[in-house]
């Protein structure tokens, strides 16, 4: 993709990710930050600047998503699909981080995006069969995951396991070294963050963390890797 078109792909996910705080929120259940009342003073002053603090945090991070997409090479055709699936994805982490939950409607809202991309992708390349590897990709992630969360001792939910199902799709889309890395990367990228919280004494060691930030950095990092 040309540069101009990256750029662009940055400002969009730019101003998509501004929303997601105030979306997670609604999805978690939390009021929002920056509804204080007249008289609150600076209490809801102080609140209001944390929720523009916010906003421009996930607004700089959507944005480098969306532009390390656009600049994958492998991607191609089916970008509108991986983009679909970053979008609802960047809302996904954000509930995830905020009460350690993955709402079904929205892995369902990514699946859908997921599908109807590849889809369209798939007839514009001419390549339908690259169908049949996505739904590998997808069947093979579940079954992983699922097994997984059946061990004891797994703090792995099943909200876990059906994303990383949905992101099998477009994975699986780019072959198995991009799958495979896909499902592996993310449980490297959790562990670092738990060694390091656990070092900076945030967290103790029955802590619950959400996984679902990892799974989709990690298939965003197995993408650029194309």
């Amino acid at each position: 993709m040309p540069t101009t078109g990256v750029l662009a792909l940055a400002l969009t996910g730019a101003v998509l990710g501004a929303f997601v705080p105030w979306l997670a929120g609604r999805w978690a259940g939390v009021p929002r930050l920056d509804s204080v009342r007249a008289g609150a003073g600076r209490p809801g002053a102080g609140r209001r600047g944390a929720a523009r603090g916010r906003a421009v945090a996930w607004a700089a991070v959507a944005a480098v998503v969306f532009a390390g997409l656009g600049a994958a090479p492998g991607v191609g055709p089916a970008l509108p699909a991986f983009l679909a699936v970053a979008a609802v994805g960047l809302l996904l982490a954000a509930v995830d981080l905020a009460c350690l939950r993955l709402p079904d409607p929205l892995v369902g809202l990514a699946a859908l995006g997921a599908a109807a991309g590849l889809v369209a992708a798939a007839a514009a390349d001419g390549r339908p069969g690259r169908l049949l590897a996505s739904l590998t990709g997808a069947g093979l992630s579940f079954l992983g995951y699922a097994l997984l969360a059946l061990l004891p001792g797994s703090r792995l939910g099943f909200g876990d396991v059906k994303l990383a199902a949905v992101l099998g799709l477009p994975l699986g889309w780019l072959g198995w070294p991009e799958l495979l890395t896909g499902l592996v990367l993310p449980h490297v990228l959790h562990g670092l963050a738990v060694l390091g919280l656990l070092a900076a004494r945030r967290i103790r060691r029955d802590t619950l963390l959400p996984l679902g930030p990892a799974l989709l950095a990690g298939a965003w990092l197995a993408t650029l890797a194309t």
